[in-house]
């Protein structure tokens, strides 16, 4: 197979069954969800950084939003390559959603790692003030599960492109 035909195969690949589209949609909903939960329990138990709460929340509500709108029709593109004026409202409301998402993370990296390990003890005699641990640590870990699953999708991305470089060499004589 050359590497248009295993392109034009891969393009062409059905979709997966619809209960596991579900079950996935419903998993790229809890981290929000989340989020949203431990943004607003701990609104108050950061005053080293007040805005990693709040950071927190907007980025669930914002998450949960882009989640949710995926699962609409209107952000399906037709089998015919045309686009109907919904279908371009969708796309550019999911292009400014995920502009405003990717502005608003860097942000909560500075928030997060400007104070990285602060003072955890509510009641401490010191003038440090706290951090509630369990709203720091996931916000800590969340953020970082970002940079972990990018970076993962980099390796992939590489290994990919590099089986692909392999394949287009492998014959001379496959038609192209």
């Amino acid at each position: 197979m050359s590497n248009s035909g295993l392109i034009r195969h891969i393009r062409s690949h059905p979709q997966p069954p619809a209960p596991v589209l579900a079950c996935s949609k419903l998993a790229l909903c809890v981290i929000p969800i989340a989020q949203i939960a431990m943004g607003a329990v701990h609104l108050d138990d950061c005053p080293r950084q007040h805005y990693i709460p709040i950071y927190l929340i907007v980025a669930g509500v914002f998450g949960l939003a882009l989640s949710v709108l995926s699962c609409l029709p209107c952000s399906k593109t037709p089998e015919d390559g045309t686009s109907s004026p919904l279908s371009r409202v969708c796309t550019t409301w999911n292009s400014l959603t995920s502009c405003f998402l990717f502005c608003w993370f860097i942000a909560g990296n500075v928030w997060i790692y400007s104070i990285y390990q602060p003072n955890y003890i509510r009641n401490s005699t010191n003038l440090d003030p706290y951090c509630d641990r369990s709203l720091y640590l996931f916000a800590f870990w969340t953020t970082t599960l970002v940079y972990i699953i990018l970076g993962l999708f980099l390796v992939g991305g590489c290994l990919v492109l590099f089986c692909f470089f392999l394949c287009g060499r492998a014959d001379a004589d496959d038609d192209v």
